[in-house]
């Protein structure tokens, strides 16, 4: 591996907040580390990234697939995600109903531009322009439900793309996911990544979840190959529709187990709190089936990640 390449990885792994060195050896060791950083959907991040029981629609793809089984019409699906340092993903997804049988596809581009050039020894070098990173995932999911949708099972392939500067690399993984939904309590289970475990980061995620009409309370744990046990849990508290007479309104929070990422002095957070911590997110849902004559979703998340700054997160869904 050359210099560059470490140095590129390094940088790259430096962004996500699975890679703060807490002592784990095993620790950045797979390749496209950016597979984990919750792209996506905005619901799973305001829940702290507590989804795999939960996931349904559209935006279920990235964290378990099986839950496409509960999609009834067309979707398009488009969320932006504002990350650390400047990093930010595109995601756009479509869903379409064959019968009792549920096809998705997305793509997932993400990039971050100026960086600096430096040597192994953190020297700046002079030659050439700033190092610019562009990733990209593209997925095809199958989904479908049995038993009035009791179970639910799905898969997705992934064509992963990375391209560091001027190196490219290219590599294929799969999802595997599957659901039990008993009515107010469900479980979720998948299998993410997998593939070469030096190539992809892959992971075993699983978790369950309480669903009543005015609140849901959930809970994941998530093993990745290259890092320790994580978890993670939230509420999502509901405002019926029926209530509001113009929409359903969500409002939801949660809690994951990442590491602390320093102080950040500069922020609001410093006002609230939550300078310290990088540990909670809050966020809202929005859902209407009056806009035009379509099902319509909005969903917005924040995380505040310490020193690193607060990540925005932001979906919009058309049902039709």
């Amino acid at each position: 591996m050359n210099k560059f390449k470490i140095l590129t990885v390094l940088t790259l792994t430096a962004l996500t907040p699975y890679a703060f060195a807490d002592g784990d050896p095993s620790a950045g060791t797979s390749a496209s580390a950016f597979l984990k950083i919750p792209a996506g959907s905005p619901r799973a991040q305001a829940l702290g990234n507590a989804y795999v029981s939960l996931a349904d629609g559209a935006d279920a793809i990235y964290w378990n697939p099986a839950g496409l089984s509960t999609a009834t019409n067309k979707e398009i699906h488009v969320s932006y995600l504002q990350w650390i340092g400047d990093y930010t993903a595109r995601t756009l997804a479509y869903v379409q109903p064959m019968g009792k049988t549920i096809l998705a596809v997305s793509g997932n581009y993400m990039d971050i531009s100026g960086l600096d050039r430096r040597d192994e020894f953190g020297v700046p070098q002079s030659q050439g322009n700033d190092i610019n990173v562009r990733n990209f995932v593209g997925t095809v999911s199958l989904a479908r439900g049995f038993f009035d949708n009791f179970l639910q099972i799905g898969g997705t392939f992934k064509y992963i793309n990375e391209n560091l500067d001027t190196n490219t690399y290219n590599n294929i993984a799969f999802d595997v996911g599957g659901k039990l939904d008993f009515g107010v309590f469900g479980l979720g289970a998948a299998m993410i990544n997998i593939g070469d475990t030096n190539e992809v980061p892959t992971g075993l995620r699983g978790g369950a979840h309480i669903k009543t009409k005015y609140y849901t309370l959930i809970g994941e744990a998530i093993k990745y190959t290259d890092y320790r046990l994580q978890y993670g849990a939230g509420i999502e508290i509901h405002i019926p529709e029926d209530l509001l007479q113009v929409a359903r309104f969500d409002l939801r929070a949660g809690y994951y187990s990442r590491d602390q990422a320093g102080t950040n002095e500069s922020s609001w957070t410093s006002k609230v709190g939550l300078d310290k911590t990088s540990n909670v997110s809050f966020g809202f849902g929005l859902y209407s089936d009056e806009v035009f004559g379509y099902g319509t979703t909005i969903d917005f998340a924040m995380t505040p990640y310490g020193a690193f700054g607060t990540v925005y997160n932001i979906a919009v869904g058309v049902q039709f």
